[in-house]
Formats: structure tokens, C-alpha cells, sequence
């Protein structure tokens, strides 16, 4: 029994194909690794949100704290005691 040869155009297709492979492999990887780093991030993102949620949980418990309110009033309304002086720090 014979065993027939693969022709030159058969060698061709063949190679044709594993290059288009390799090809989609290589896109795949670099498409995973962007996923993974976008997933790196949102986890990143998702951190940050719940220590400000955290955060604003904590100010909303504390809310009716008269030393916070004063906190409250001094670091972001600038108002101070009756009789307290502030001395502005420069650099």
C-alpha cells in the first residue's frame, strides 16, 4: 500500500494555518492581560469606595457627637469658638 506524499499547497495550507493560530493566541494573551488588569483596577476602585462609604457611615453614627460637629465646623467651615484665636500656619 502507497502512502501519498502531502503536495506542496497541502504543506501551505497547513502552515497558513498554524501562523493564523499563533496569531490569535498571541491576541488572546494580550486581550487577557488587559482584562486583568482592568479587573485589578475596578477591584482597586471597589477598596477605595467601601473605606468611603465606611467613612461616611461613621460621620452619619457620629452626627449628633457635639466634638465632631465642632470638628466638622473648624476644618471645613473655618469658624471657631468665641474667644479662640487662629494662627495660620505657611509654608
Amino acid at each position: 500500500m502507497k502512502v501519498k506524499k502531502a503536495g506542496l499547497l497541502t504543506k501551505l495550507v497547513v502552515l497558513a494555518l498554524l501562523i493564523g493560530l499563533a496569531i490569535m493566541l498571541l491576541d488572546l494573551g494580550k486581550q487577557t492581560a488587559e482584562l486583568e488588569n482592568q479587573i485589578d483596577d475596578l477591584e482597586a476602585q471597589r477598596a477605595a469606595q467601601i473605606q468611603v462609604n465606611a467613612d461616611l457611615q461613621d460621620d452619619l453614627e457620629h452626627s449628633d457627637d457635639l466634638e465632631s460637629q465642632m470638628d466638622i465646623a473648624r476644618d471645613e467651615l473655618g469658624l471657631v469658638v468665641p474667644g479662640e484665636k487662629v494662627f495660620p500656619i505657611t509654608e
